[in-house]
């Protein structure tokens, strides 16, 4: 009797090990603003292959690419509610998540991507740590491009800009210092409504890069665009910690592995395509005349974008800590470069 109650149990055990491997499947819903086809999502998408193929299909990846999933704060808050797991976010995004991230933003800061890869390289384990503390497992860093004035109009010169309907990411506390710390007034909206507000007049005034100009068709109605570009914009891919450790110890590790490639890609490509379309836009625009390279006061901006970041640091919106350790990397990094 007991060594058939035995066979009985063993019997059942190996009929439920195809249910338990059939259970064991994990599907991560990831939003973005990348529209299908862009520099971005194409690297998303192969990210997602790699996924389900090294997984063998127990991880995969649902895309919710364009803003189908609405602006940015819109994917965090369904990544709260359990209707997303994951992002790729610009630096409105991080800020979401973790403001000091943002000091890697600041216009006129660094003078070359190799400034840029140095410094964030060093604050590195504190953004992870940062976004950790606020529930989210930082996979992977990106870049969305640099960033550029595009404008319906010329400009006469920099401080017309106070007149200009400026846009804004509505929410972006960050770009508001330094709009702030420039006079300008700038006008709030959600970046799904920017090409609307272009189109209508509400705006007439960007902040975006190349690449983004032209993947959203911003460019279409902007025919003006600084020669000097002011920041290079951050970007994160993050997931939900609720997600990531919900996940069995072999799959957090394919995950959390596949984000160093996965960044290195981003980085590389948005680098290269953003430069590409810098070139086409610099033949189909025409400069913002009070934009020019040669008319920008960079020291000035310097200060005006010193006294934002001293404006954000004492509203605890960035880190004072963390930006005298930006400071500190750029000095050493720069002390060492050939004279």
């Amino acid at each position: 009797m007991r060594r058939l109650m035995f066979r009985t149990l063993c019997a059942l055990a190996l009929l439920g090990t195809p249910l338990a491997h059939a259970a064991d499947a994990y599907v991560l819903k990831f939003a973005t603003l990348a529209p299908q086809g862009s520099t971005w999502m194409k690297a998303f998408d192969a990210w997602g292959k790699e996924l389900a193929t090294k997984s063998q299909g127990r991880l995969t990846v649902k895309f919710y690419p364009g803003g189908i999933s609405g602006d940015e704060p819109d994917m965090l808050r369904k990544i709260r509610f359990g209707q997303l797991q994951g992002a790729a976010l610009s630096g409105h995004g991080v800020g979401e998540i973790y403001p000091p991230a943002r000091i890697l933003e600041t216009p006129f800061l660094f003078r070359s991507h190799a400034e840029i890869d140095v410094v964030r390289a060093t604050i590195q384990p504190a953004i992870d740590a940062g976004f950790r503390a606020h529930q989210y497992e930082l996979l992977a860093w990106m870049e969305v491009g640099n960033i550029h004035f595009f404008s319906t109009k010329p400009l006469a010169s920099l401080e017309e800009l106070a007149r200009r309907r400026i846009w804004q990411w509505q929410g972006d506390r960050f770009m508001d210092a330094f709009f702030n710390a420039n006079g300008w007034s700038p006008v709030a909206l959600p970046i799904t409504e920017v090409y609307t507000g272009l189109s209508t007049g509400m705006i007439d005034t960007v902040v975006s890069t190349p690449l983004a100009s032209i993947a959203l068709q911003w460019a279409s109605k902007t025919p003006y665009m600084s020669d000097q570009s002011m920041a290079t914009g951050i970007g994160a891919v993050v997931v939900s910690n609720k997600f990531y450790a919900g996940l069995p110890a072999d799959l957090q590790a394919l995950l959390k592995s596949s984000g160093a490639p996965l960044s290195k890609k981003l980085i590389a490509d948005t680098r290269r395509d953003d430069q590409k379309s810098l070139e086409v836009l610099a033949k189909a625009t025409r400069p913002l005349a009070g934009m020019q390279q040669n008319t920008l006061d960079l020291a000035e901006q310097t200060a005006l974008s010193r006294k934002a970041v001293a404006a954000l640091e004492a509203k605890a919106y960035l880190s004072a800590d963390l930006d005298r350790q930006v400071d500190a990397a750029l000095t050493r990094y720069r002390s060492r470069q050939p004279k």
